[in-house]
């Protein structure tokens, strides 16, 4: 009996989600009310809150939702180039860069909603700031593993490249991102490229 009280209840807390990522990501969070989210879901407004209290709440969830997407696609490609750092650096630049180059790429979440919410303490932009706070350690872990001189450098270029392709997406040729992406990191590897204990 329990079971088939949580199902239909589990069912509608991801339809409620489902809808509201796709409407905050398409139209902007601010953009898009608790009305529409209810009406396009096909959902009593009690189902919603009784879910997320607050639309800051379903905010929140939202962008959670996109850095597990996220991080399970980068854990992806990093088991394939397991001990390869280089490779996998690249790796992951290719398939960010494929998915810059989506006719229906708007951008990246993370970025969009903290240029929708200043406050540093909205709850949202805290996950946002976590989202880009993980990227740069990552990146800089594997610079560590290429053993470049300074790695923390590497790791601040690197997020700088990859966070100017996401507001970028518009002024790509079709098809070009990824292998822009990948050259230009190849350029600053190879500028980095200095073992530690050379001076520099």
């Amino acid at each position: 009996m329990t079971k088939k009280v949580e199902a239909p209840a589990q069912a509608v807390k991801e339809r409620i989600l489902a809808t509201a990522c796709a409407l905050f990501y398409q139209r902007g969070v601010r953009a898009v009310g608790v009305d529409l989210i209810v009406e396009k879901a096909d959902v009593a407004k009690t189902s919603l809150y009784r879910f997320f209290k607050t639309k800051d709440d379903l905010v929140a969830a939202f962008l959670k939702q996109e850095d597990e997407d996220f991080w399970a696609t980068w854990d992806r490609v990093a088991r394939q180039y397991a001990a390869e750092p280089a490779a996998e650096l690249y790796g992951q630049l290719a398939w960010i860069g494929e998915r810059v180059g989506r006719s229906n790429y708007r951008g990246c979440p993370q970025i969009n909603v903290a240029a929708e919410f200043p406050e540093t303490g909205h709850p949202a932009r805290k996950v946002a700031a976590a989202h880009k706070r993980e990227m740069r350690k990552r990146l800089q872990g594997l610079a560590e593993q290429m053993n470049m001189a300074r790695p923390d450098e590497l790791a601040g270029q690197m997020a700088l490249l990859i966070n100017g392709a996401f507001v970028s997406s518009q002024i790509f040729k079709p098809g070009e991102a990824a292998s822009l992406l990948v050259r230009t990191a190849q350029t600053l590897v190879d500028t980095n490229r200095t073992h530690k204990g050379d001076g520099l």
